[in-house]
């Protein structure tokens, strides 16, 4: 783990139903791109087979939905499920757009909603977990979506220390903003990535059989193709980190993006700008 310094506010799980929601939808395309491989990954992890039904908690715009949907087939079900009413729109119109039949989107909180469909016979989310208020009773909700015997497939961010491509945001920022002192293990993008505490999250709600997978490889700022001025301006104006700048007034976030530009610069190839990353790939049985 890295020290507390390195660590960083996160949202309230409620935000994603608004600021955050509208956020990620703006820059939707160029989040999903950054994150793929990662959803590859965890995709090729869980190996969904025919016929199953799979709920996609957190699922954004839909990708990994659609994916999931096509893993499944049409006699499998998935039903996407997010907090933001904006980003379950999108995803329902691309599933239409797509022709998929065997899909649904359902606009909930799933740290308590329980959708109609359940219990599943699998659950995935790709980094959609880390925001939860109350995680316990946040994962005992998930739990109950499961049937006996179910599985649970998740990404969740590793330590920041192994994260280049957060961790030198961040690292920049602090020279330029006085950024408050984080709660440990507070809702935010690295509220799990300590293994001890996911353990005890999922066994406290009922699971078993957990199993990490480490996944590490580079993270696309803004996505594959993205020269270091619009990394940089993806940073600031797409991520999180944006509430963090915006105190500082005009002048000071300018400083940080010809920073980050400078930061990207030496970190770019012809396949866009490319920062190290590391996240955890957890299954578990109900």
């Amino acid at each position: 783990m890295g020290d507390s310094g390195d660590k960083q506010e996160g949202l309230a799980a409620h935000d994603w139903a608004g600021e955050a929601g509208t956020r990620w939808l703006s820059q939707l395309d160029r989040f999903e791109s950054m994150i793929e491989p990662i959803g590859k990954a965890l995709l090729e992890q869980a190996a969904y087979k025919t016929s199953e039904t799979v709920v996609d908690v957190g699922c954004g715009g839909g990708w990994t939905t659609r994916q999931i949907a096509d893993m499944v087939g049409k006699t499998g079900f998935a039903l996407g499920l997010d907090i933001s009413p904006d980003l379950v729109a999108t995803a329902r119109d691309r599933a239409t757009r797509a022709g998929l039949t065997n899909i649904r989107f359902e606009q909930g909180d799933a740290a308590m909603a329980m959708p109609a469909d359940a219990p599943f016979d699998r659950l995935f989310s790709r980094f959609g977990l880390m925001f939860f208020p109350q995680p316990y009773p946040a994962f005992a909700n998930l739990r109950r979506m499961l049937r006996k015997g179910g599985r649970i497939d998740i990404a969740l961010w590793g330590p920041i220390a192994k994260n280049p491509w957060q961790r030198t945001i961040m690292r920049i920022i602090k020279e330029h903003i006085d950024v408050p002192k984080p709660v440990p293990r507070a809702p935010g993008p690295f509220a799990m990535s300590e293994q001890e505490y996911v353990i005890d999250l999922l066994q406290c709600a009922g699971f078993s059989d957990i199993k990490f997978n480490e996944w590490i490889g580079d993270q696309h700022m803004g996505g594959p193709g993205s020269d270091p001025e619009s990394a940089a301006s993806f940073a600031l104006n797409g991520m999180h980190i944006s509430e963090l700048v915006r105190p500082g007034g005009d002048e000071i976030r300018t400083t940080i993006h010809r920073r980050l530009v400078e930061l990207y610069k030496s970190n770019c190839d012809d396949d866009g700008v490319r920062m190290g990353a590391m996240a955890w790939l957890v299954s578990a049985r109900a």
